[in-house]
């Protein structure tokens, strides 16, 4: 790349040692362990009993360097990127295992990032060849120190077999494994025609048979796709690698909803309190991410989404009572 590009980057770099000494809140430099959990461990001042963690989503558009700023100098815990932003990163010249290096001295972490598209196709062929993209996919999220990465029941289709999907999934499990050392989660989606329920989620999960799956779970998927929320409290926490947080607004019909619908936790109609107290029973230890869509906060500074998403997650969980 050229002397400008290379600039930004010792620019962002210095930002990042200085940023790693200030950070507000209760970073973390890794997941949290069972230990920790066990031992109550508590994030935010003592405030959550889980990580709070900004989904890159929420404060578009803005480069990866800036978003990983604007989120450590914010108070978030851990940042959650997607792989698109990845891909731009390691294009424009970036080195992804020196980029996660500097998100950690920041006093922040990785626990997933989204994800594996088009990974789990309708036939053994197409599967077969889609496993070249993917695994690059997994190389990059493995090279920047996430923990997971989401694998999307896609290409979409109305008669997504569950009982192949278990068996592609189990395969990704594998790789991710022993090939990266990263863990696959398997997340569904609320508007799809295919996978789109818990239950659903939960069958192609459950029946690939590895102690290591997981889901991916999102507040407004579980809204969008008809779930509802009370099934949360029928499992383990640890069947979840992460839980997208969000709400959704009472005066737009559920099946009318998009991701551009999502407002920040307390602003909407879900039962946060509820599911909070339910995910706390569960034995759920792992991260709370904010991951919004909503187009009037891309219009505000991301400093300002950034302050006040922490502000009405932590409000959040503070009226829980956990």
């Amino acid at each position: 790349m050229g002397s400008k590009h290379d600039l930004n980057r010792r620019d962002f770099f210095r930002a990042a040692a200085v940023t790693g000494g200030a950070v507000l809140g209760a970073g973390v430099l890794t997941s949290p362990s069972p230990v920790e959990a066990r031992a109550e461990k508590r994030y935010q001042e003592g405030v959550s009993p889980w990580p709070l963690v900004l989904n890159t989503s929420t404060i578009r558009p803005a480069s990866l360097e800036e978003k990983i700023r604007v989120t450590a100098e914010a108070g978030w815990d851990g940042i959650e990127p997607w792989i698109n932003e990845l891909n731009a990163y390691e294009e424009g010249g970036g080195d992804l295992k020196e980029l996660g290096a500097q998100i950690r001295e920041m006093g922040l972490y990785i626990p997933n990032i989204i994800g594996l598209w088009d990974a789990m196709p309708a036939t053994e062929d197409a599967f077969k060849e889609s496993l070249k993209i993917t695994r690059e996919r997994m190389r990059q999220c493995a090279a920047v120190g996430s923990i997971h990465v989401a694998a999307i029941p896609a290409p979409d289709r109305p008669d997504f077999d569950l009982a192949y999907g278990a068996k592609q999934y189990k395969e990704l499990l594998k790789i991710g494994r022993e090939e990266y050392g990263i863990k696959v989660a398997f997340e569904f989606v609320g508007f799809m025609k295919g996978v789109h329920r818990f239950g659903q989620a939960c069958a192609v999960a459950l029946d690939a048979n590895d102690r290591d799956a997981c889901l991916i779970m999102d507040t407004f998927h579980l809204f969008r796709g008809g779930s509802g929320f009370e099934g949360l409290s029928k499992v383990q926490g640890s069947l979840f690698a992460n839980f997208h947080w969000n709400d959704v607004p009472g005066d737009v019909p559920r099946e009318e909803q998009g991701d551009e619908h999502r407002l920040y936790p307390g602003d909407g109609i879900l039962p946060l309190t509820q599911v909070l107290q339910d995910l706390k029973a569960t034995g759920y230890g792992k991260a709370l991410s904010l991951e919004i869509f909503n187009r009037k906060y891309w219009e505000q500074p991301a400093e300002q989404v950034a302050r006040d998403g922490l502000q009405k997650m932590r409000e959040c969980v503070a009226a829980a009572e956990v």
